[in-house]
């Protein structure tokens, strides 16, 4: 699993707080870092961005950051911030089977925060949008009490049909491209206030979603498909009520890498339940016709039997408990400031 390092950055750090510098003067040092790609017409500095959209569709989605309850600053930096923001957003693009085209940003930060930290942000946004060979084209800064980041996708079908959650057919195969549990893994190791193994902690703090999968799982004919942003058990689940089936996963064939394990026994924490439940890592998992020939990339983790009257996800037959997974407003899930989804 190759993770970037720290960010160190290309450009003078903004000196400063963002009261001192101004929401003009803000918006300008923010616009002044971005890039751009073939799909933009108009970028930032009018009233709304123009983006190609040669489908005639435009796929899109938006997700919202809250500080304490999605990311903490003693944890991330602000440029670990902006590429998960974008890589969550951007992985429910290709979780559609599209191809990312474009990011807008919504903003809100206090005037007293200096004024590098949103630049730093941005810099993480447009870094994690190139990766998916999209751009960033707007958006709006407000002063608050508490930094939000909220990112809005679009994203480009290219004639395809989207593959959503409810096309799963009975006899299907279950299969998964990406890495699970491995933010949930990292979490547990920055809670007890350590910071290795790197690589786990990196995992949490950068997801990195295997974009390119979605739009080829579409080709390879994918009757369903989501991102593993709540769990792999809940996500597979919204699956299983929208297609009415039930979703059998072998554990045998869950990947626990041995530091997982190595990081679980230390913990007490059994590294099958990260893997089950543990959102954030933003892998692909999806359901193909049995006959599909899936590359070395996606490995198969199970089946689809049913229809049902009562959709669930089970493990080697029986329901995991517990069930894990992320609930805002429920509570479920690892909880904790920089575990919500």
């Amino acid at each position: 699993m190759h993770l970037s390092g720290e960010y160190r950055g290309g450009r003078p750090r903004t000196p400063g707080t963002v009261g001192e510098l101004g929401e003009f003067g803000l918006i300008r040092e923010l616009t002044s870092r971005l890039t751009t790609t073939p799909a933009v017409r108009i970028g930032p500095g009018d009233d709304a961005a123009v983006v190609s959209a040669p489908d005639r569709r435009v796929v899109a989605t938006t997700d919202i950051l809250l500080e304490g309850r999605h990311f903490r600053r003693d944890w991330s930096t602000a440029y670990d911030v902006g590429r998960k923001a974008a890589a969550q957003n951007l992985a429910d693009i290709a979780a559609m089977g599209a191809v990312p085209t474009a990011l807008l940003l919504g903003l809100v930060v206090p005037a007293e925060l200096p004024a590098n930290w949103p630049t730093e942000l941005m810099d993480g946004i447009r870094d994690e949008a190139h990766v998916a060979a999209a751009a960033v084209v707007g958006g709006d800064v407000v002063r608050g009490e508490t930094i939000t980041v909220s990112i809005t996708a679009l994203g480009d079908l290219r004639n395809r049909e989207p593959v959503t959650r409810s096309g799963a057919r009975p006899g299907d195969t279950v299969a998964v491209t990406g890495w699970l549990g491995w933010s949930a893994a990292g979490h547990a190791v920055l809670s007890r206030g350590f910071r290795s193994p790197r690589a786990f902690v990196e995992a949490h703090r950068r997801p990195e979603p295997p974009y390119h999968a979605g739009p080829a799982a579409a080709e390879l004919g994918a009757t369903s498909m989501t991102d593993v942003s709540d769990g792999l058990v809940a996500d597979l689940g919204h699956v299983a009520e929208a297609s009415k089936v039930r979703i059998d996963l072998r554990s045998a064939d869950l990947d626990v890498p041995a530091q997982m394990s190595d990081i679980g026994q230390a913990v007490g924490v059994d590294p099958l339940h990260w893997v089950l439940t543990g959102g954030e890592d933003h892998a692909l998992v999806a359901t193909f016709p049995p006959s599909a020939k899936l590359p070395a990339r996606w490995r198969k983790i199970g089946g689809v039997l049913g229809p049902t009257a009562q959709p669930q996800v089970t493990v080697d037959g029986a329901p995991w408990e517990p069930a894990g997974g992320w609930d805002h407003f429920g509570g479920g899930g690892s909880g904790g400031a920089g575990n919500g989804r």
